[in-house]
């Protein structure tokens, strides 16, 4: 296939990308070739045929091990999908239904409620029957694994800074924010926020958008709280409060169960202060059909 890029005209030749492939998951030309039944200096020189042609190198090469360099990794990512779709493609046309589901992998941080990250495995499966790997990270990590195509979307409470271009998001939910905690702290629902004052809190750590809602709502409203804990983990604020070492804030959503079993109670809800979720997804030509249909379809209720 002839493509041009900057008025060059680029050869992809699908027969040296499947060899590419076949390299870059084996990880040397040995077994590569064995699999393909290619002797290993003609597969080889068609590697560098392949480079030659696409006008920049795809591995870095350290004595008998290879591996795709970052550009690799990006046509890595895109090869996956190319021959998941081919093999798809065969099924259909044989009208046989294949038996492999689409592999999603959403990327959740530890503040989203894991209430939400449910219901969106729920939802996806139902509607596209796919296998979801949930993975957990840091939202630093979280980005470059998305942007590297090693996750297909983000479940996160903040826009990442990223290149324009790179990313794109939809805002799924905007949720107020609740004060809730143990039995023992009702009589505080009298005089809210008022009654706050001097209150024990287990919070959100320093780099929350939910702990810097709840700080510049307890200065507008002259509210001074003790710190007991501070964690980044959504489960971990719950447990401690149902534990009654404070209260803590959170979005309704995240604690609906709690509160319908009265093993946590509503405190208050803080006015016009909420927490926003996205899903994040790479711009990618090719879409992982479950990611496509969460950025399109997926609500809260």
């Amino acid at each position: 296939m002839k493509i041009e890029i900057d008025g060059r005209p680029v050869w992809v030749n699908y027969h040296h990308l499947y060899c590419f492939y076949m390299i870059a998951l084996r990880g040397n030309l040995s077994r590569a070739s064995e699999f393909l039944n290619i002797g290993q200096s003609a597969l080889s020189i068609q590697m560098k045929q392949f480079e030659e042609n696409l006008g920049f190198p795809l591995f870095v090469r350290e004595h008998r091990k290879i591996t795709p360099n970052e550009r690799g990794k990006i046509m890595l990512s895109y090869a996956k999908e190319i021959f998941r779709l081919g093999g798809e493609m065969i099924e259909a046309v044989h009208d046989r239904k294949s038996e492999a589901r689409t592999h999603l992998k959403v990327g959740a941080l530890d503040s989203i409620p894991k209430h939400l990250t449910v219901k969106l495995v729920e939802d996806v499966i139902r509607a596209r029957n796919c296998l979801v790997s949930v993975i957990e990270g840091s939202p630093d990590d979280l980005l470059r694994e998305l942007t590297e195509y090693k996750v297909d979307l983000i479940l996160a409470n903040a826009i990442p800074l990223c290149e324009p271009g790179r990313i794109y998001t939809r805002r799924i939910a905007r949720l107020p924010l609740v004060v809730v905690g143990a039995r023992r702290f009702v009589p505080l629902k009298n005089q809210f926020p008022a009654s706050l004052n001097q209150q024990s809190f287990v919070i959100p750590t320093g780099d929350s958008r939910v702990r810097h809602e709840f700080e510049n709502f307890c200065k507008a409203h002259d509210i001074s709280v003790e710190v007991m804990a501070e964690t980044q983990d959504v489960m971990v604020q719950k447990l401690l409060a149902l534990r009654e070492v404070g209260m803590t804030v959170m979005p309704e959503f995240a604690v609906r169960e709690y509160l319908q079993e009265k093993t946590l109670h509503k405190i208050g809800e803080l006015t016009d202060v909420y927490e926003e979720l996205f899903l994040i997804a790479a711009s990618r030509k090719i879409q992982n059909p479950g990611a496509a249909w969460l950025m399109k379809e997926f609500r809260l209720d």
